[in-house]
């Protein structure tokens, strides 16, 4: 595998319709809006999706999802003792190689390479943490938006012995009409030379990225509601550009829309002097 050829940069540009990008479990579940009213989605939330898109690229996982584990593992700390290596080092004790477990982990898990991860289980000696490359911002709305509320109810018992519908039949479901979120991050090489994330790795980022929202529907985010719509893309030659991360953010040129029914109303745009030309996938 070849070491990253220099820092990264990325921006995606994401459609919700009719859909709950990332409820709010403090708050009914309700979409998560700041309060200027713009929608927001945690980069918690982002990761993972990125992670599910990793395992259906064939990769290997450290935090799987109780609904996709492929493993049989049922706990973290399952998984990390089902890796013989980093199993026996850890046996070690006081005298283990923290250093080496590390490696042995970056190897082992294309996410603990990419985000990190803390490895520190109840009644082990040894405790480590791997500081990952990849940084990922939470995603803001372009304007604000306007949470829709629908109540519902069952049309069965969900116990037995009642002639009527019991009062907990009521329920609410809420819903984003129309918003676009812009989700920015990076990958800083000098992490990546330690946790030993490729320009492999790298590509398949990308790939994750530019299908975030495959395979990833529920009631909530129904098939096709939530949608990449572009992505830009900054492989820069060297391991820390003249240009920063923040003024690249600030090359983009947004209208400002109300009310937003489609994503090109945005008509976005970007340039920035000095600065390497990005990769463009246009999605819609």
């Amino acid at each position: 595998m070849s070491e990253l050829k220099g820092k990264i940069d990325f921006t995606l540009f994401v459609s919700v319709h009719n859909a709950n990008p990332n409820g709010d479990p403090l708050n009914g579940n309700r979409p998560r809006i700041d309060l200027d009213g713009y929608g927001e989605i945690s980069d918690v939330c982002i990761k993972r999706k990125i992670r599910n898109r990793f395992q259906d690229l064939g990769q290997k996982i450290f935090v799987q999802s109780d609904d996709r584990s492929v493993d049989g593992f049922k706990s973290l700390k399952d998984r990390a003792d089902g890796c013989v290596k980093l199993r026996e080092e850890i046996k070690r004790g006081k005298k283990a190689d923290r250093d080496l477990c590390a490696r042995i982990a970056c190897e082992e898990w294309i996410d603990v390479r990419s985000f990190g991860q803390v490895f520190a289980f109840k009644g082990e000696e040894v405790s480590f943490g791997v500081r990952g490359p990849v940084s990922i911002h939470q995603a803001v709305s372009l304007s604000p938006v306007d949470v829709i509320s629908m109540q519902i109810t069952k049309s069965v018992n969900s116990e037995s012995g009642k002639e009527s519908k019991a009062s907990d039949t009521m329920g609410t479901k809420h819903r984003i009409g129309y918003a676009v979120y812009k989700i920015m991050g990076s990958v800083n090489v000098q992490l990546a030379e330690k946790t030993g994330f490729s320009q492999e790795d790298a590509e398949l980022l990308k790939e994750a990225l530019k299908t975030l929202f495959e395979n990833d529907t529920s009631s909530a985010r129904p098939e096709g509601s939530m949608e990449m719509c572009r992505m830009y893309w900054w492989q820069h030659e060297e391991k820390t550009p003249s240009v920063s991360s923040g003024r690249l953010q600030r090359g983009f040129h947004i209208n400002q829309v109300d009310r937003p029914k489609h994503f090109a109303e945005y008509g976005i745009d970007w340039s920035l002097d000095g600065c390497v030309v990005p990769e463009v996938f246009d999605c819609v």
